[in-house]
């Protein structure tokens, strides 16, 4: 018997995630073979296929079921694929989404802080559509705040309103609503700073306070929790200029710290350094229980197939280990065993270039049984 059990929820969702989340499995099955532990997986609904099945069976539609939900808080840690799909893209207003059951867990979970590190892997450099010169000592860590902002604000709709339409007739017209509160930006530009005091020593801070209150605000924020750290080098940069920097000049950060709506932005641009969302893992922690996920959608036009690129997921698994178990031997393992694999010219197809011999293209099973290969 392992002389210690962790409890793991898992949300393998839609498209790719049953797929991905099963070499998640794999390689957390292999760990606890390693390191004396024992990972006990159960699954739940949530997303589209929530919505299907609360759907048939009668029961009040729901992209998060209260039964996943009282598994997730139950748990560990949450472990989750992706959402989502083209079945489910009902714009009736008040129709039940799939990312809804992805906001609501976040909340509902206290997981106001999300983490995703952007590592540039040397082999594939050239599977960035960037130069490889501008890609040399990318790493950096995005910091983005998850529960606030206008993903979480009031969303109304009007109808009819005079001159709201085309040529001045009436028309629909709708608001969007962004808040934030001091102590949500504190929590969460602190979390960067300890953060960057762990690294290189340098955040980035990224607002549009040129333009917005709320990022006045939270401009203001930064500078005081800025003052506490001495050692932390702390600069300001508008969202826009950041966005063109991050294409330009990636490796000149090392913490970036942002809001909601630009952190879900920013992170998929981030993405591209690596030359694939496949490979970038994510971390959502707060007062709750942590939940792990890869930074990519559903893909469910290759559901089925058995091609997805399951690194991101696996890389999910490491960041899980390391905040929510605190292995960090185990952890620094999967990613060694990644960073090998790869070393080794293994890809999926989404990495694999020209140059990939076609025995090296693997699918996703094989792929994490390579992962696995290279853990020991």
């Amino acid at each position: 018997m392992a002389s210690k059990t962790y409890r793991i929820c898992t949300l393998p969702g839609d498209g790719i995630g049953p797929e991905i989340i099963a070499e998640g499995k794999k390689v957390l099955k292999a760990v606890g073979e390693r390191h004396d532990a024992a990972f006990e997986c159960e699954d739940h609904l949530i997303g589209g296929s929530a919505i299907d099945a609360t759907r048939a069976a009668g029961e009040e539609v729901s992209a998060l079921p209260p039964a996943t939900l009282a598994a997730a808080r139950a748990a560990d840690a949450v472990l989750l694929a992706a959402v989502g799909g083209p079945k489910w893209n009902d714009t009736t207003p008040g129709a039940v989404r799939p990312e809804q059951g992805l906001l609501a867990i976040r909340k509902s979970l206290g997981l106001y802080l999300n983490l995703r590190p952007v590592r540039m892997y040397q082999a594939l450099r050239d599977a960035s559509p960037l130069r490889p010169e501008r890609l040399e000592g990318v790493d950096l860590l995005i910091v983005r705040e998850l529960t606030g902002g206008l993903y979480f604000g009031e969303h109304t709709r009007r109808h009819n309103v005079p001159g709201a339409g085309v040529d001045g007739a009436a028309g629909d017209a709708a608001v969007d609503s962004m808040e934030y509160s001091e102590h949500e930006i504190e929590r969460v530009v602190r979390w960067a700073f300890d953060a960057a005091a762990r690294r290189r020593g340098r955040v980035a801070s990224v607002d549009k306070a040129n333009v917005l209150e709320t990022s006045r605000l939270w401009r203001e924020v930064a500078h005081r929790v800025a003052a506490e750290y001495p050692k932390v080098e702390e600069s300001d940069v508008l969202v826009d200029n950041c966005a063109m920097q991050l294409v330009s000049n990636p490796a000149q950060f090392d913490v970036l710290v942002t809001e909601n709506t630009f952190g879900d932005i920013l992170s998929d641009e981030a993405s591209m350094l690596t030359g694939s969302l496949g490979m970038l893992a994510s971390a959502s922690l707060g007062s709750g229980t942590a939940l792990y996920e890869p930074s990519h959608g559903s893909a469910p036009d290759i559901a089925g197939k058995g091609i997805a690129n399951p690194l991101a997921q696996i890389l999910s698994v490491e960041l899980m280990l390391r905040y929510s178990f605190h292995m960090d031997d185990a952890a620094d393992e999967v990613a060694r065993a990644v960073q090998r694999v790869l070393d080794d010219g293994w890809r999926t197809v989404d990495i694999a270039d020209a140059q990939t011999p076609k025995d090296h293209v693997l699918g996703t099973v094989a792929m994490g049984d390579k992962v696995v290969e290279y853990l020991g």
